[in-house]
């Protein structure tokens, strides 16, 4: 794992780079995805950023979430630590990022801007499509972000990669970890070629947003068994993700009949 690299004098985040990448990735496939549709290249970047801008609203807040008892620490001592105590506590309860919280985040972003933006509102199906097969891309450079940066890292295993030096995470080194991000990014990557398959295809259009949460939701509750970072939030047994990959499938599978019916409906 190489968590940064330098550059004139500079350290940086491998993690921040891949997250560059993807972003440019996506937005190279999305810009070749909206032509299918007639949509502006202008009105799909400006759909790009709200959905930036809410992936990093929500995965920021999820994360918080999951460290509420350092937030609660914070204010309930606040009379000890002072205002910089507090906001060490607030830096560190918001200092990282949740898939979840950034999927749901730019999807809400997503709905938002085009009920908001007239131009691109007649559209709305077709970049939730756009977005469902984005987002396992995304996802792909993200996992690997994280493996170089030796976050969200496996549990003890005689498979897998021993690491030394890592100053940005110290919990990961000297201790041979199953490469579950890696494993992750390969799924990711599995699921966006099967969606970009079905979006060109035709096939269950207007419903890729409902087939990716299935898919992926199935993935993510298997893979948090092979997790070994203890910065997740757990409630009897299962980790915040899996709880919410178990009402993000539930809610998929209800949405998707009732999509289904609508768009058979309409005229």
């Amino acid at each position: 794992m190489f968590p940064a690299i330098e550059i004139f004098g500079r350290q940086i985040g491998l993690y921040g780079i891949m997250a560059v990448l993807g972003f440019a990735a996506c937005f190279f496939v999305g810009s070749r995805l909206i032509r299918r549709f007639d949509i502006d290249i202008y009105d799909f970047a400006l759909t790009m950023i709200a959905a930036g801008i809410g992936m990093a609203v929500g995965a920021s807040a999820l994360y918080a979430a999951t460290n509420y008892r350092v937030l609660l620490y914070g204010f309930s001592h606040f009379s000890k630590i002072g205002w910089n105590g507090l906001w060490r506590c607030i830096s560190a309860a918001f200092g990282g990022f949740v898939f979840y919280g950034g999927f749901i985040g730019a999807g809400v972003a997503i709905l938002i801007y085009t009920k908001f933006a007239k131009s691109v509102t007649p559209h709305r199906d077709r970049l939730l499509d756009i977005y469902a097969v984005l987002v396992p891309l995304f996802h792909t450079f993200g996992r690997i972000g994280c493996f170089l940066g030796g976050c969200c890292y496996g549990i003890e295993s005689s498979f897998g990669f021993t690491v030394h030096g890592n100053t940005f995470n110290p919990s990961v080194n000297g201790v041979n970890r199953f490469p579950i991000q890696l494993v992750e990014s390969g799924c990711n990557l599995l699921i966006f070629l099967f969606l970009l398959y079905f979006f060109y295809r035709g096939i269950m259009q207007s419903r890729l947003i409902y087939i990716y949460i299935l898919i992926y939701s199935v993935v993510r509750f298997t893979d948090e068994f092979f997790r070994g970072d203890i910065h997740r939030g757990m409630l009897f047994g299962l980790s915040t993700s899996q709880w919410i990959s178990i009402a993000l499938f539930l809610f998929a599978l209800v949405m998707l009949p009732i999509k289904s019916k609508k768009l058979k409906n309409s005229p």
